[in-house]
């Protein structure tokens, strides 16, 4: 009988898989198709903690379909008719092994069931910097009525509707932080790594936007990081970490941006060379950063970036939500149902291009 195994049981009650998400999984199954749910907990951050008990092991060797966080090299090889592998989370790299490279087994991700909450925690990072709200905190946490900050002639607090925001990544959650941003009236830029196909424009709508049709400026080719970093007032990182985005935004990069600007990052730590980073804002080269990834996580104790006043700091929190398992189920299911219909997948991770 041919079997799916779900192995999603995170062990963090904010991501805790409620019964009914299996029950609907198992409702979207054709008859004589059984589903399996681990009841071993499992840890869904980063990548997915891709870690592999006797358990697990032991359901896959007859599974056809496995759904869990991250792939493990091992559960690949223990489960010789293995057709699709799913992961819950939305970056790729720690499962994409030499097995997984080679392997014709195909790989989905959630890349897009995470972007709502990401980009609100963008556009509040964006405002907390943007209406001096770290200025405010400064002041309280010294018991000072600090007005003179707001008062100066070089304030930095502004309004949204002036700003240009550049995105550095235009998947799903760039498109989410573009459609938010857009709405509050600002000029949305985007650095994005495929060029257009042939005949397709360089401004996209963003659905949702609000303002009178508002439009991204999808900016491609060796030249359009450069640009949104020199003309945005606030540039956010939401790219995935690939061998061509590890580094990208190094000290040359910094060098580019505004002194007045704000430099977010939700996509991965390691995008940004965080010595350079710790430099420019130590420098005030410039205004702030807002940080939920870091190179190395958690982010050690006697870190240049906890000490900073110019930044805030998230734990890898931007993604939590409790509206996750409307979304990663509806997405399962849908996939399910394409699969059966041997149509293509949604969230087909590119193997060669690492996303």
């Amino acid at each position: 009988m041919p079997r799916v195994v779900l192995d999603m049981n995170d062990r963090r009650p904010v991501w805790a898989m409620p019964e009914w998400v299996s029950e609907r999984i198992r409702d979207a199954l054709p008859s004589g198709w059984q589903l399996e749910v681990l009841a071993t907990e499992t840890d869904g951050s980063g990548d997915g903690a891709a870690r592999v008990s006797a358990d697990v092991l032991e359901a896959v060797t007859e599974a056809e379909v496995y759904l869990g966080y991250g792939i493990a090299e091992s559960l690949l090889e223990a489960a010789p008719v293995l057709r699709w592998v799913h992961s819950g989370a939305a970056g790729v790299g720690s499962s994409l092994t030499a097995a997984m490279v080679a392997s014709s087994v195909l790989f989905t991700n959630s890349a897009g069931v995470h972007a709502p909450p990401m980009a609100e925690t963008v556009l509040g990072m964006i405002l907390y910097f943007g209406r001096g709200l770290d200025l405010a905190l400064a002041g309280q946490r010294q018991g000072r009525w600090r007005q003179e900050p707001f008062y100066q002639a070089d304030s930095p607090v502004g309004e949204l509707s002036d700003a240009t925001v550049g995105l550095v990544g235009f998947g799903g959650v760039g498109r989410e932080v573009a459609r938010r941003v857009a709405s509050l009236g600002a000029r949305v830029i985007a650095a994005k790594h495929r060029p257009p196909r042939a005949g397709e424009a360089n401004l996209e709508p963003v659905a949702g936007g609000g303002a009178l049709g508002s439009r991204i400026e999808l900016l491609h080719g060796p030249s359009a990081l450069d640009a949104v970093l020199r003309e945005s007032d606030v540039v956010v990182v939401c790219a995935p970490e690939t061998a061509k985005t590890r580094g990208l935004i190094d000290d040359r990069a910094l060098g580019l941006m505004k002194d007045d600007a704000l430099l977010i990052n939700v996509g991965r730590g390691k995008i940004i060379h965080e010595s350079a980073l710790v430099e420019a804002l130590s420098e005030g080269r410039i205004r702030g950063a807002g940080l939920d990834v870091f190179a190395h996580e958690p982010l050690p104790e006697d870190h240049a970036l906890w000490s900073l006043p110019n930044v805030l700091l998230t734990p890898h929190v931007s993604a939590v939500t409790g509206g996750f398992w409307a979304r990663e189920a509806r997405l399962i299911v849908d996939n399910l149902e394409r699969y059966f219909a041997h149509e293509p997948l949604l969230n087909l991770v590119d193997k060669g291009a690492g996303y």
